[in-house]
């Protein structure tokens, strides 16, 4: 008796979860999708051709919706009826667009899978997809000149989206020099628009940098009464003063407590960056530790088993506003500002030691960037100086 399979539904596919392997959800009549460790939402495409099972990708969740991943099977199916193996017609594309952006860029994002996080590729694919495939996708990328790229990015422009188009250029100029270290073009026409997009206004994240207010913050913050996972972020945030992506996403294996010690890839220079913890900050590690390294991540989902994902985006700024912080007064990434501000002005510590610390690009008097190690015992005494400054703060 054949198999029935009750089709997927829109928010069984959205709130699929990664588990430790791979697994599947049928949606029938050959179509599945398949959620990778990673957090990866992939369409497929199974049938038999000539009496063998074969299978094809149909694009990834939620780039292609599931009224799309449905539209793409039925089409296969119509192929594989009319004696077409939808996987040769899939390689003949290839083979006849390969030159074009469309097939580089999709290349580019194969290698950009070994070094960004299944969330800024998704970021990545929807900008792609949304503002410059339509446009230059089909164009054989050798073709495409600085006009045509410009013309694409004005369409984001004009819908006021400076600081997106400023994003995309970037993506697109990266995706060019790709293809001339692969011999696939010889220039980059993005890079020759220079200043023909208007600048992007400068965001400052609120921040609270006067001592008395900070010292108010800190109180506030240890009379939080949420969860141990939530509380111990807050409190360990301004001991580090990280991204608040880096917080989130920290693993266990990235910390070494006894060399006091967490390394990890930051998100904006894709380097190894290492964070000095100060006696206060192993403190906190250790006592979450024993509620939470049953899982990979420091600070787990709540919602999920065995803690396989991070807490979300949303938990620390829902934490601020339970605490009634404002928005508009301090947020997670202003812990970046508060110590950059007071390290300098109230601790007195050299600037570059406080931007290596923040993973900001560092570079020496001749141009040439500072390896990750640079001034690390400078820089450890400064963050065990800094934690011991916080915690003397009057309350």
């Amino acid at each position: 008796m054949a198999r029935t399979t009750t089709p997927l539904t829109v928010a069984e596919v959205k709130n699929a979860k990664a588990e430790t392997k791979s697994k599947r959800l049928f949606d029938g009549r050959g179509l599945y999708l398949e959620v990778t460790p990673k957090g990866g939402k992939y369409w497929r495409f199974k049938y038999r051709f000539e009496n063998r099972e074969k299978r094809i990708s149909l694009g990834t969740f939620p780039e292609i919706t599931l009224a799309e991943a449905r539209d793409r099977r039925e089409e296969a199916r119509r192929q594989v009826a009319h004696g077409i193996d939808p996987s040769a017609v899939r390689k003949a594309q290839a083979s006849a667009n390969k030159d074009s952006f469309e097939a580089i860029a999709a290349e580019w994002m194969i290698q950009k899978e070994k070094e960004l996080s299944p969330g800024h590729l998704r970021t990545i694919r929807s900008r792609l997809d949304r503002d410059i495939l339509p446009f230059l996708g089909k164009s054989p990328i050798t073709k495409i000149t600085a006009p045509d790229v410009l013309s694409a990015l004005r369409r984001v422009e004009n819908r006021g989206a400076i600081e997106s188009a400023h994003r995309i250029k970037t993506i697109v100029s990266q995706v060019f020099r790709y293809a001339i270290s692969t011999g696939q073009a010889v220039s980059n026409p993005a890079r020759d628009l220079g200043d023909a997009l208007p600048k992007a206004k400068a965001k400052h994240f609120p921040a609270i940098t006067k001592p008395t207010e900070v010292a108010e913050l800190l109180k506030t913050i240890e009379n939080y009464k949420g969860t141990l996972i939530v509380s111990t972020a807050l409190k360990l945030a301004p001991l580090v003063f990280v991204r608040p992506g880096e917080l989130r996403h920290a693993k266990w294996e990235e910390i070494d407590l006894e060399s006091a010690e967490w390394r990890f890839i930051a998100t904006k220079t894709n380097t190894e960056h290492i964070v000095p913890l100060a006696t206060q900050a192993v403190s906190l590690l250790e006592k979450i530790q024993m509620v939470t390294d049953r899982g990979p991540y420091v600070f787990p989902s709540a919602r999920t088993p065995k803690g396989t994902r991070p807490m979300s985006d949303n938990a620390l700024l829902a934490a601020f506003r339970r605490l009634g912080i404002p928005k508009e007064r301090m947020t997670v990434h202003g812990f970046r500002a508060m110590a950059r501000t007071l390290l300098d002005e109230e601790l007195g510590f050299a600037p570059h030691l406080i931007e290596h610390q923040l993973a900001h690009a560092v570079r020496d008097p001749l141009g040439r960037a500072y390896n990750r190690t640079a001034h690390l015992n400078e820089r450890r005494a400064m963050m065990q100086a800094w934690a011991d400054y916080l915690e003397k703060l009057p309350r």
